[in-house]
């Protein structure tokens, strides 16, 4: 069955993202990273499932990391960063 979906997705798709996805395999790695970011965003908004890189998760898992070891910021770190993305 799972192959029955394999051609069927392969023969659903449209010419041009065909043609399109031959093209990426010509891009630099930096572009095709950059790619499977935004199919990834698509992926999760259309299945309401995300799936995190294994960049993402290392991050996370260095974020708990710091939690465990007691490494937080203060009331005021967190303002601070709060009021940089704000631009105040």
């Amino acid at each position: 069955m799972a192959g029955e979906w394999a051609i069927c997705y392969i023969d659903c798709m449209s010419p041009t993202t065909k043609k399109l996805l031959e093209q990426v395999e010509s891009w630099p790695q930096e572009d095709q990273a950059e790619l499977i970011e935004y199919a990834r965003e698509i992926e999760a908004r259309r299945t309401g499932v995300y799936h995190a890189s294994p960049e993402e998760l290392a991050a996370i898992d260095e974020a708990l990391g710091q939690l465990a070891r007691g490494e937080v910021a203060s009331e005021e770190e967190v303002e601070a960063a709060f009021a940089k993305f704000r631009g105040s």
